[in-house]
């Protein structure tokens, strides 16, 4: 496994129309990869989310099976004083999650797609997901579903869990000739790990359902 970084020059055109639409996006990180094995294999796919500095920065990051290239993302959004090989870092990821144990704490970032299945009234025959949209809900969301994935949100001297939501919004977008509208929510926080492999799938599987659309990625960082 390997996570990518890549920086995008939102004053492009070409950054500006990939950043308007979760689809686009995910053609442009799917062209990342010339052989399908390197995008999708068994147990592992291919993650991407894209992280937004107070500075206005916008990162791209990739959790991939294989080593993706990203010339045609430089052309389209890259930074014109780099040149094609400072753009973007790639690292091995296999180092990190082989050493992933029960009880280890790990300050962590993930978007999500906190959302429920349901009707939308009581004569609908069939069930369609709706986006949870209160803040509240949007945390319970993620810590009634910690544990499957092997951890659970550090408690703050409050009772509260260590945990902050950022960038809440409602995207809508085109898919083909239909919309798509899509709920998502950033989660900045503290968790503990309880069970490494549920927490090690976590990490190359997703969390959450749109992940094709930004949504899923978990990364970590040492907690402070």
């Amino acid at each position: 496994m390997f996570l990518t970084r890549f920086t995008i020059d939102t004053a492009r055109r070409g950054a500006r129309k990939l950043l308007a639409s979760p689809q686009a996006m995910h053609a442009a990180v799917r062209a990342a990869f010339a052989v399908p094995e390197d995008h999708d294999r068994p147990g592992a796919r291919t993650l991407w989310r894209l992280d937004t500095a107070t500075n206005g920065t916008v990162q791209l990051y990739i959790v991939s099976p294989g080593r993706p290239d990203l010339t045609h993302l430089v052309h389209q959004a890259g930074n014109h004083s780099q040149t094609t090989a400072e753009a973007w870092t790639t690292r091995d990821y296999d180092g990190l999650l082989a050493s992933l144990r029960p009880g280890q704490r790990w300050a962590f970032r993930l978007t999500a797609n906190p959302s429920h299945s349901g009707r939308k009234n009581a004569d609908a025959k069939d069930t369609q997901r709706f986006g949870h949209l209160r803040p509240a809900d949007q945390t319970k969301w993620l810590t009634d579903r910690s544990a499957r994935y092997g951890f659970s949100v550090a408690v703050q001297q409050d009772g509260e869990p260590n945990l902050m939501l950022r960038h809440r919004q409602t995207l809508i977008f085109s898919r083909g000739m239909h919309s798509v509208t899509l709920t998502t929510a950033t989660y900045d926080g503290v968790l503990d790990v309880t069970d490494a492999d549920a927490f090690r799938q976590a990490l190359v599987q997703g969390i959450g359902h749109a992940k094709a659309y930004g949504c899923g990625l978990l990364t970590i960082a040492a907690a402070h």
